[in-house]
């Protein structure tokens, strides 16, 4: 259910279906944030901004390019315009609908499609796209306060979470400047939205695009597989020293602060400061 409880709080209007030229069966899709819709043969999905549209023409020839690999091994949602050409309608973009598809849990291979997909994406996007910068939405915001440690201390003290802006300040201050590794064009969602088809290959969802280094990328899908989709806490054991360790730690700042309400004791219950 969305976040405000209506179980149709996110159903696509009309006059964005009628754009997109999606008719047909509507229902709610799971995986990813749980807010995209189902409707003919398209998913139309909430929370997208203009200044996306850079990504749907690299999106497209990466997916159109795996498809047409063989074998596949790894498969990417292919966007789809709207009739006057946009990519984005009042905040809706729609992706082809795959059928027969089953979410991706376990965690190994959710890796292993975040080590792949990112080698291409470093290939198919070769300069940080400005339009990053002008991205408002919360989890751009709070990317961005993940690197930016005053910025991330200011943000905890004006949320009302209980616990929040001590947490945050643990977390800071775990953080030492080290090297990452050298940054790209990343799926700074993955863990939700990794989907297996009806062959068994990955096939990637919901894009999610930010400009950082894959290590930290792979943190925050493992640190979401831990949350929120059964992986074991264990699988953090390889994450609490050297790079892999700061990693995780902005990972966790990324999450604490994107996510609104927050859940602060189970972040807490990691153990990660």
């Amino acid at each position: 259910m969305p976040p405000d409880g209506r179980p149709d709080a996110d159903r696509p209007p009309d006059h964005v279906l009628d754009l997109f030229v999606a008719d047909g069966v509507r229902e709610r899709l799971p995986g990813g944030r749980g807010t995209s819709w189902r409707a003919g043969d398209l998913v139309v999905s909430p929370g997208h901004d203009a200044s996306e549209e850079w990504l749907a023409p690299h999106q497209a020839r990466l997916a159109v390019r795996l498809d047409e690999a063989v074998p596949r091994s790894l498969r990417l949602a292919l966007p789809v315009p709207a009739r006057d050409g946009r990519l984005v309608v009042d905040g809706r973009a729609a992706t082809r609908f795959e059928p027969a598809t089953a979410p991706c849990r376990d965690l190994a291979a959710l890796r292993a499609t975040a080590h792949l997909l990112h080698a291409l994406l470093a290939t198919a996007v070769a300069e940080r796209p400005a339009a990053l910068d002008v991205r408002t939405d919360r989890w751009a915001v709070a990317e961005r306060q993940a690197y930016d440690a005053p910025a991330a201390l200011a943000a905890a003290r004006r949320r009302p979470e209980p616990g929040l802006a001590a947490l945050v300040q643990d977390l800071v201050a775990g953080l030492d400047g080290t090297d990452l590794g050298r940054e790209q064009l990343v799926h700074a969602d993955l863990a939700g939205n990794v989907l297996l088809d009806a062959a068994g290959t990955p096939f990637v969802i919901d894009l999610s695009p930010a400009w950082r280094s894959p290590l930290w990328a792979e943190a925050v899908c493992v640190l979401d597989a831990v949350l929120w989709h059964g992986a074991p806490t264990g699988a953090l054991a390889e994450w609490r020293s050297g790079a892999e360790r700061q990693a995780m730690l902005r990972a966790a700042l990324f999450r604490v602060l994107s996510d609104q309400p927050c859940d602060v004791g189970r972040h807490a219950a990691l153990g990660l400061v």
